[in-house]
């Protein structure tokens, strides 16, 4: 999928405050390239060449921004990070009830039908492709995750402010639940080019929440 940032920066493994504009745009260009192939063809089969070529840029231009691949797979991990919880921080900055929920349910589900299920989550791809290989781009792609699990505990901690959920209802352990449960059935969705698991998925977590709301809520 590709995502457009809304109003979220992810904190970036490089400064980048002293780039000129021109400098920012091609460094920008370089890590959606890289982001582009990463996630078409994989981490292991992305080569640097594939990544210049694709950018439209020289070796030394590449080598200016980063000084390899290592550093150009860290970067790619904040990239989709940004892109990933960007669309949805609106939505989930808002979430205080189970409409707000249902609300991002469909905001995935139509994400993922606008591109037919291809490609999966870019963080979870990562993740598969990085986390026995390369230890720090595990721990970058741990602190992304945490960020969304993040976004998810707050609105489900305004939920429980509002009594839109038990009191005695651990909002981060239900938030650990929400995320595992959308990785999954993003994954079987991409599987069966099918966004039916990625539904059941969430609206299973949805009607657990719901039993632990005295209000109920939409379906």
């Amino acid at each position: 999928m590709e995502y457009q940032l809304q109003n979220f920066v992810y904190p970036r493994t490089m400064a980048t405050d002293r780039l000129t504009r021109k400098g920012q745009v091609t460094r920008d260009r370089i890590v959606q390239a890289a982001a582009r192939l990463m996630l078409e063809q994989g981490v292991a089969r992305t080569t640097i060449e594939d990544i210049q070529v694709t950018a439209g840029v020289s070796p030394s231009q590449l080598y200016h921004y980063f000084p390899g691949k290592d550093a150009l797979v860290l970067a790619v991990v904040d990239h989709q990070a940004g892109q990933v919880m960007g669309i949805q921080h609106e939505g989930l900055d808002r979430l205080d009830d189970l409409e707000g929920l249902g609300d991002w349910r469909d905001l995935m589900i139509g994400l993922l039908t606008k591109v037919q299920c291809v490609g999966g989550c870019p963080l979870g791809s990562l993740a598969s492709d990085l986390s026995e290989a390369d230890p720090v781009a595990r721990v970058q792609l741990a602190s992304a995750f945490e960020s969304w699990e993040g976004l998810l505990r707050s609105g489900l901690e305004r939920m429980q402010d509002r009594g839109e959920l038990a009191a005695d209802a651990d909002p981060g352990e239900l938030a650990v639940a929400l995320l595992a449960a959308v990785q999954g059935g993003l994954l079987l969705s991409q599987i069966r080019r099918d966004p039916a698991p990625l539904r059941t998925a969430v609206n299973t977590m949805i009607d657990h929440l719901r039993s632990l709301s005295s209000t109920g809520g939409v379906r």
